[in-house]
């Protein structure tokens, strides 16, 4: 059966509601190294994938091409890599705002694509997206000069954003093919970690959920669905709809209690409802 362009889309979405939990489940990771969190949660996602498909019985498609495994690395452990330096050599505000200028490049570079166009109602909700994530975290800007950090947030945001738009041309990969690439990104990353970082196994309940949480939500799951909709979906809808990330983020940990409502997140709320508005008005005419 041949997925139609707007339920891959939808799926996309599901990849973006998936991270709005990425806060809550990192803060409640508390004290595991960076390095061992991202091994310990691409082993438990690859996993994950991998059950799925032999409980589905596609095993024979989970066998990635050398192109797609290499893009597999450049993309998820490139990115979460270098997100992690970010927020240890900037302030985490900074490095955050900066890092979310993917979605924004995600809209420009679907214009790159065979057979894109970007129109200018995909590039007005993304500023308006861009503004959103902007007040969104503006109370915690900090003064300083231009750090480390900032300099690798904005290449993360161009890796992320640039691995999601060259995975359309890997269309005829299947999804299922990323729990071979997530078990391989787990090697550099436990790598690393036993390189730079102290071993932490004696973990609390609370932060056993979290790795739990980003190895079978966040990160294992939402990168199958992602990658489904940045193949088979409308990408520059999808770019804009990803500022939404970061504002249901900030409600999920309201919700749980990590931090205060704000007027700052009722506006950013708004802004976003506006920016998703203003990207798929010719879509809802039509």
């Amino acid at each position: 059966m041949v997925m139609t362009s707007r339920t891959a889309t939808l799926i996309g979405f599901l990849a973006i509601l998936l991270w709005s939990t990425l806060a809550l489940f990192t803060a409640m990771s508390g004290r595991v190294p960076p390095f061992q969190l991202v091994g310990m949660t691409f082993v438990i996602g690859g996993l994950l994938i991998l059950a799925v498909a032999a409980v589905r019985g596609q095993l024979a498609r989970i066998r990635p091409t050398p192109a797609s495994f290499a893009l597999g690395l450049y993309g998820p452990f490139g990115d979460t890599a270098i997100y992690y330096a970010a927020l240890k050599t900037a302030p985490a505000a900074e490095a955050n705002l900066i890092h979310y200028l993917w979605p924004l490049l995600i809209v420009l570079f679907a214009a790159l694509l065979p057979g894109g166009k970007l129109k200018l109602r995909h590039l007005v909700g993304a500023l308006i997206g861009l503004a959103a994530t902007g007040l969104l975290i503006s109370g915690g800007i900090e003064g300083g000069g231009l750090a480390l950090g900032h300099v690798l947030a904005a290449i993360g945001a161009f890796i992320w954003a640039s691995y999601s738009v060259v995975s359309r041309r890997f269309a005829n990969v299947p999804s299922e093919s990323l729990c071979i690439t997530m078990l391989g990104c787990a090697v550099p990353a436990f790598a690393c970690h036993l390189a730079f970082e102290t071993t932490i196994w004696s973990l609390t309940w609370v932060e056993w959920g979290g790795v739990l949480g980003l190895g079978l939500g966040s990160i294992g799951l939402a990168f199958v669905v992602w990658d489904i909709g940045m193949k088979q979906g409308d990408v520059a809808l999808l770019g804009v709809a990803s500022y939404a990330a970061p504002v249901l983020s900030t409600i999920v940990l309201v919700l749980a209690g990590y931090t205060q409502p704000s007027w700052l997140l009722a506006v950013s709320c708004v802004l976003i409802v506006v920016g998703a508005l203003v990207a798929s008005w010719e879509r809802s005419k039509a």
